[in-house]
């Protein structure tokens, strides 16, 4: 079995952990080169981690130039920007989410990588989720119909330093986390006609970031709402993830961890006011494996063994999507 020569370039973003661990996982797919960080500070903070013990801190036009793909786990606000480099150097790439930059630059980035037939993997962790998944082939079958509404929740408690920190980004809370709705939004229903946003500030603490956030996506017949709140008191418990349609509805939540799935269709509902609902047992991906089936698809589509499952249209879609709600150019 082929294997490829991979490194990562940035330890500042909160899923660079697991991605290592992915990789390291897995010796007969990756030959870890090493990891690049700039940021002295991100060094003392997570240089010490146990993913990358072991492994040599290099610079990043050595990763890059050592490499045929690399792990762009830096600062959410620097990951366009060093992705390209890596794509103008030929080389694939697995950006985390979400992408940053201008919307122009993002799609400067996925026109060079097609020209140059690169893959372009975006870190959306909810697309390997069982769960998810399972709900996808349902309405990819017919089984929900037609979709006539989505609503969608990713909330959490956050700590004070964690909301300072969503000053960073226009739209804050909703940007990070309502991009992983919006991706799942966008797979089902496709680019809205209209956005309506309503992004709010608590001030929770003194602290003033946009940390309240409210979408609502317009489609011909179909809505989508999409919340996220960083003050939310069991937050990850409410998370959820709701399709209706003609024919049926499903509802996952909370979303991972204890995973729960209702499934409501025609063919069990007795009336209009009944509440006949199905609960299908889903197994959740376990947090330290919640990366590896990415990372093997990552390296399916390097090697030209599999096509990508979210071509570069998909991700400009997406990221187009979220920046008309954040109000971003």
């Amino acid at each position: 079995m082929k294997r490829i020569k991979i490194g990562q370039i940035g330890i500042g973003h909160n899923h660079g952990e697991g991605k290592m661990l992915a990789v390291r996982k897995f010796p007969e797919l990756f030959e870890v080169i090493g990891y690049a960080e700039e940021d002295e500070e991100w060094v003392k903070k997570r240089g010490g981690l146990s993913c990358y013990r072991d492994l040599p801190r290099l610079g990043v036009e050595e990763i890059i130039e050592r490499s045929d793909a690399v792990l762009v786990e830096c600062d959410v606000w620097n990951l366009t920007k060093v992705a390209k480099m890596c794509v103008d150097a030929g080389k694939h790439v697995h950006i985390d989410k979400p992408a940053s930059g201008t919307l122009a630059e993002f799609e400067a980035l996925l026109d060079t990588a097609a020209q140059k037939e690169l893959t372009v993997q975006l870190g959306y962790m909810y697309r390997y989720n069982f769960a998810i998944q399972k709900l996808m082939e349902m309405i990819r079958s017919g089984k929900l119909g037609e979709i006539y509404q989505i609503d969608a929740e990713m909330s959490t408690y956050h700590s004070k330093e964690y909301r300072q920190w969503l000053k960073h980004f226009k739209g804050g809370s909703m940007y990070i986390f309502g991009s992983h709705l919006i991706d799942l939004v966008v797979s089902i229903l496709g680019e809205p006609c209209k956005v309506h946003s309503f992004i709010k500030q608590t001030g929770y603490e003194g602290v003033c970031s946009d940390d309240n956030g409210f979408a609502v996506l317009e489609y011909e017949k179909a809505i989508a709402r999409i919340t996220t709140l960083s003050v939310e008191v069991n937050g990850w418990g409410m998370r959820r993830f709701a399709v209706m349609g003609s024919k049926g509805t499903v509802e996952i939540k909370p979303i991972e961890l204890a995973v729960q799935m209702y499934v409501s269709t025609t063919d069990i509902a007795e009336n209009a006011y009944s509440d006949m609902r199905e609960k299908v047992d889903v197994n959740d991906v376990p947090t330290l494996s919640r990366y590896d089936q990415m990372m093997k698809d990552f390296y399916s589509s390097v090697i030209g063994e599999k096509a990508d499952l979210y071509p570069y249209s998909h991700e400009l879609a997406v990221q187009r999507t979220l920046c008309r709600v954040v109000g971003e150019n």
